[in-house]
């Protein structure tokens, strides 16, 4: 999937979100689509399984942190959520590296 040809298959209603104007909302958007399927794949073999789980939900952490922290409008509140989705992007790299051999 390319991430142009994602775009415009994302419903209007998100895309009048403010949050949609921060590109790395619409990547840790994109990034979570892709996730979905190489979860498909890993929960395919039993030793993936465990590694699908996580990676669905630091993936998923990525931009629910950035709905969090955009919501809070700024300060302390809302750069805690960022550094949040900045640490489970980290995380994701760390699954997606532990089941690479499944992919």
């Amino acid at each position: 999937m390319i991430y142009e040809e994602w775009e415009v298959t994302v419903h209007e209603r998100v895309r009048r979100e403010p949050v949609w104007g921060f590109l790395g909302y619409r990547k840790a958007l994109f990034l979570y689509d892709l996730a979905w399927r190489d979860c498909e794949s890993l929960m395919r073999d039993k030793r993936g399984r465990a590694v699908a789980e996580q990676l669905i939900r630091s993936v998923g952490s990525i931009g629910a942190n950035v709905e969090e922290g955009r919501g809070r409008g700024y300060g302390k509140q809302r750069n805690w959520f960022f550094t949040v989705s900045i640490g489970s992007a980290r995380e994701s790299k760390g699954w997606y590296w532990r089941g690479r051999q499944l992919l």
